[in-house]
């Protein structure tokens, strides 16, 4: 188990918390939740939890035929185990009261010595915990922690609430892009991208 974190239940109050912590200053309500690095054991879980997460949120953006394609691909055995024991890619669950909410992974671009977010999903049920910002902010300490300045990302142009959230937590849009992503489907996506300040 790791990053252990204890949230406050409302989104002013998690505006308040110690980015490193997670902890405020406040006599809120506290819950519990944390991440921990995907295992084998695991695949079966966060496949089911993708998709009870996609078929909600991308059904008014893409068809059901290219969800269950982007499923099939991305939550195949083979790709989730380039996820095991690596030191390029990372794959990490979010647990909530012993249940698995949510994940995200990301990984180092080399080439650009950029790290990208792949993916960041919560419940829907789960919105508004600040549960979502605290894998965010988990992802920007990752990425500071090997001294990578900048994280950048891919968001469909029609995820209008996933686009707003990530312009309100500092990312700003570097291009446009269609993405060819096999068996005759793409995606229209923003690239975004966020330049990271080393915290003191």
């Amino acid at each position: 188990m790791r990053n252990m974190i204890h949230m406050v239940t409302t989104m002013q109050s998690e505006k308040q918390t110690n980015t490193e912590t997670g902890i405020t200053s406040n006599n809120q309500t506290f819950i519990e939740g944390h991440l921990e690095l995907l295992s084998e054991v695991n695949f079966e879980s966060v496949t089911g939890l993708a998709e009870k997460i996609w078929k909600l949120h991308y059904a008014a953006i893409v068809s059901n035929e290219q969800i269950e394609y982007m499923l099939a691909e991305r939550f195949s055995s083979e790709n989730l185990s380039k996820y095991i024991n690596s030191d390029r890619r990372w794959f990490e669950l979010l647990w909530f009261e012993n249940q698995l909410v949510g994940y995200c992974s990301y990984s180092h671009i080399s080439e650009s010595n950029e790290m990208k977010l792949e993916q960041l999903y919560l419940l829907k049920s789960l919105r508004g915990k600040g549960l979502g910002g605290f894998m965010l902010r988990h992802v920007e300490a990752e990425t500071r922690k090997r001294n990578i300045k900048k994280l950048m990302l891919q968001v469909n142009k029609r995820n209008n609430d996933s686009v707003s959230l990530y312009k309100k937590a500092g990312f700003k849009v570097r291009k446009e892009a269609i993405f060819d992503i096999g068996n005759g489907f793409v995606m229209d996506d923003y690239v975004m991208e966020k330049t990271l300040i080393n915290e003191k």
